[in-house]
């Protein structure tokens, strides 16, 4: 079985199992889902290392539960096939063409390319999708945005593009807890037919959701929700996380990811963070240290 930690990293392994004993009782048997995106999958040795957190959390009687994006990866797949990419409200408008080679990138290359680090970290990862075992099903996702002109509301259509419906948990009941590690494709089967395309912060919420997960964790490229002097906010409750979209603290991209926040923690999930992806070893610096590497939203 592979070392969790690359030779010349023994300090940070050190720090981490030294704090990690009074942290692991907490989680042990828990359920964690892991939201993995953004630029930190695009740099291989950051992809190594998460693949090693998740290895030594599931060693450490966790049950680690990864869901992963891929927008990058499919944008430059699109360029590459001359397929010009469009977006409204953060969402990428989804036709036909598109959602084929969505469900190509993120099912099959991205995929496998993640259960293979898990595997090659000395885990036992099986790569999945929303529609393996009707997983997650969805529908038709919409979105109102206002012409600054007219200031008239209209409503966008996405094309393929879903938000889940429905969760059976019944594949990831039968894998959990036997040393087996799940890896996610936000893949879904429409509840009429055919595939949709589903954000993949949205598609960790809703599984983590159904599973009642310890523990939702949103790995992006910022270091969490900052205030307004751009400073790290450790922790927040619904109630302040709502104040602050309000009077614009969060803003932009960061209010869907807080939304999503919400609704896991609405559906049982005990706490969310949002956290940098960047940062090396930050599943397991948020887990099983006293400081912690992000935002923790609680009720």
């Amino acid at each position: 079985m592979s070392e969790p930690f690359p030779a010349n990293e023994a300090h940070l392994q050190a720090e981490v199992l030294a704090r990690a004993l009074p942290h692991m009782q907490r989680y042990d048997d828990a359920v964690v889902v892991v939201k993995y995106g953004g630029h930190a999958m695009g740099n291989e040795d950051v992809a190594r290392h998460f693949a090693q957190d998740i290895v030594l959390l599931e060693q450490a009687g966790v049950n680690p539960v990864v869901v992963h994006g891929g927008g990058p990866q499919i944008g430059a797949m699109l360029e590459k096939l001359g397929i010009k990419s469009q977006f409204a409200a953060g969402l990428r408008i989804t036709d036909k063409a598109t959602v084929e080679i969505v469900e190509m990138v993120l099912a099959g290359s991205i995929n496998k390319q993640i259960v293979g680090f898990i595997n090659e970290a000395g885990g036992k990862a099986i790569g999945l999708c929303g529609k393996d075992g009707n997983m997650v099903r969805a529908r038709k996702a919409t979105r109102t945005l206002v012409d600054p002109d007219s200031k008239i509301e209209q409503v966008v259509d996405l094309g393929f593009v879903g938000e889940p419906d429905t969760v059976d948990t019944m594949v990831l009941d039968q894998i959990l807890g036997r040393e087996l590690i799940p890896v996610l494709a936000p893949v879904a089967a429409a509840v009429d037919g055919g595939t949709y395309n589903v954000n993949a912060d949205t598609f960790a919420g809703a599984i983590a959701g159904a599973l009642g997960a310890k523990r939702l964790l949103l790995l992006t490229d910022v270091p969490g929700v900052l205030d307004t002097s751009k400073t790290l906010i450790p922790k927040l409750t619904i109630a302040e996380a709502h104040a602050l979209i309000a009077d614009g603290t969060i803003s932009g991209g960061m209010i869907p990811k807080v939304e999503t926040c919400i609704y896991a923690l609405e559906q049982g999930v005990e706490g969310v963070v949002i956290l940098d992806g960047k940062v090396p070893h930050a599943v397991l610096l948020e887990l099983l240290t006293d400081h912690g590497a992000g935002t923790l939203i609680t009720r």
